[in-house]
């Protein structure tokens, strides 16, 4: 029920965020969320015995999302030597690589697909809408029909909930609700036998995200990777399938 309800308040705030406010809003939100995500990940780190550089991952994330039209894999070089240059001021230096390695991961992790999300919503807000419809449509679906019918387990060591019929559910469920949207709503309808194919690549890589950060959680021994959504985990367990579904949306938009 508490999930129901979170769904129920945080839905219509995202879609009048997305639709009806201004761009710089939009990205703004992207930032607070990615923020959020960040600190959950490098408690994770932390549990590992990394000691990421918290401030300037937050400000590199930030620059990430808000700097549209700079050189982005420029700054992400230029963070990199940043935090080389940061290992000085520490007193020992064998967890240098770690530690560099950890913070730059979570702002790649993290923030580099909100800003592809960014690059979405400048396109047109709907494809940004596209991909939040499709991971909400999916996860319902894998959860409820592989709660209830599902029975062979899909990775039982990283996500003993989840199993095979409910990552089927899944993909047809985002295939039906993602055609749906692309023929109906987006402005310059697609081709439906295109529009299938494109959620069913999102859906896939939404997954794929799901398990990646579920690693994660078990390496460092937790169940969640925060307390802050009832019902749903904390903010890095509510968007890891967003942070690979953006990615797969865009390079489709993008070049294809």
């Amino acid at each position: 029920m508490k999930r129901v309800l979170t769904a129920l308040l945080l839905i219509p705030l995202i879609l009048g965020i997305n639709f009806y406010l201004p761009a710089l809003v939009t990205w703004a939100v992207m930032v607070l969320v990615a923020a959020l995500c960040l600190r959950e990940y490098f408690l994770l780190a932390q549990k590992l015995d990394f000691q990421p550089f918290r401030v300037i991952g937050y400000g590199a994330g930030t620059v990430l999302i808000f700097a549209r039209g700079s050189p982005q894999e420029a700054l992400l070089v230029l963070l990199s030597l940043v935090l080389l240059l940061l290992m000085l001021l520490r007193p020992t230096y064998e967890r240098a690589l770690g530690d560099v390695a950890s913070t730059l991961f979570g702002v790649v992790y993290i923030a580099g697909p909100f800003a592809l999300g960014r690059e979405l919503h400048w396109i047109d807000p709907h494809w940004l809408f596209y991909v939040l419809v499709l991971n909400w449509a999916g996860d319902s679906a894998a959860l409820y029909l592989g709660r209830v019918f599902g029975r062979r387990k899909m990775a039982p060591v990283i996500s003993p909930n989840k199993t095979w019929l409910g990552a089927w559910a899944s993909l047809v469920v985002a295939a039906v609700v993602g055609a749906g949207y692309l023929y109906y709503l987006l402005p310059g309808p697609v081709a439906p036998w295109a529009a299938v194919l494109l959620s069913i690549w999102v859906n896939a890589a939404a997954q794929s995200g799901d398990l990646a950060e579920s690693a994660l959680k078990r390496g460092a021994d937790v169940k969640d990777s925060g307390g802050m959504l009832p019902g749903h985990g904390g903010m890095l367990d509510r968007v890891d399938g967003l942070l690979f579904s953006l990615p797969a949306c865009y390079v489709v938009v993008r070049f294809l």
